[in-house]
């Protein structure tokens, strides 16, 4: 399966090249290659983008299925701005669909970093959901991202709740994949948020020849 990926993706690139990037009849190779993503896990945004701005150009071509598909892959991949750039290639009646609000809705409290929430209310979500392999994996990588630039110390049990209640199995898989420690106090060490501030100084010279006009003017 990863050398069809790999093959397809080698066909798409060759595909957006030049003026063969606003083909339509490249539309249901782009199409099969969203739902290829979606099954493999695997990630392709200017192929993506491709796919929605021909849906632009030729609104008749346009599936919604597909651009949901879009979407909640762009939503793997927070905390990248992909989802901006895609939503933007949508126009207003598409937006409007009830499905496309969902998406919107999840990404909003994704983006506000309501995880709890997002656990909470994920089960309502499972037909989107189930269509993308991996995506609670993909979703923890970037709660992940958020508590490790975010946290020193963290209780045990939040940070469970945070990656969406995992149980104890899960939670040592996902510490030690980024090398969080725990403590004897119920605490996980994140990182020392002191270390990655740095101070800079700004030295600024300006040359006397660019104010000697303005301090001969306030004379």
């Amino acid at each position: 399966m990863a050398e069809q990926a790999e093959a397809m993706r080698a066909t798409v690139a060759s595909m957006l090249r030049g003026i063969e990037r606003y083909n339509p009849e490249n539309i249901s190779t782009l199409e099969r290659y969203v739902e290829l993503q979606a099954r493999e896990n695997t990630y392709d945004l200017e192929a993506n983008l491709a796919l929605l701005k021909l849906y632009q150009f030729n609104p008749g071509t346009y599936q919604s299925t597909v651009a949901c598909q879009i979407l909640m892959k762009a939503l793997t991949n927070l905390p990248h701005t992909d989802f901006v750039l895609c939503k933007c290639l949508l126009g207003q009646d598409q937006m409007d669909e009830e499905v496309i609000k969902q998406i919107m809705y999840l990404h909003d409290i994704l983006e506000m970093c309501q995880f709890h929430l997002f656990w909470k209310i994920k089960n309502k979500y499972n037909d989107m959901i189930s269509g993308i392999k991996d995506f609670s994996d993909s979703i923890c990588k970037y709660v992940c991202h958020v508590i490790t630039i975010t946290y020193q110390h963290i209780e045990k049990p939040v940070l469970a709740q945070l990656l969406g209640n995992v149980d104890e199995t899960s939670l040592q898989a996902w510490m030690n994949k980024y090398g969080w420690k725990e403590n004897e106090d119920g605490y996980v060490f994140i990182a020392n948020q002191e270390e990655t501030v740095k101070t800079k100084n700004i030295t600024e010279k300006i040359e006397f020849d660019s104010v000697a006009g303005i301090m001969a003017a306030c004379r």
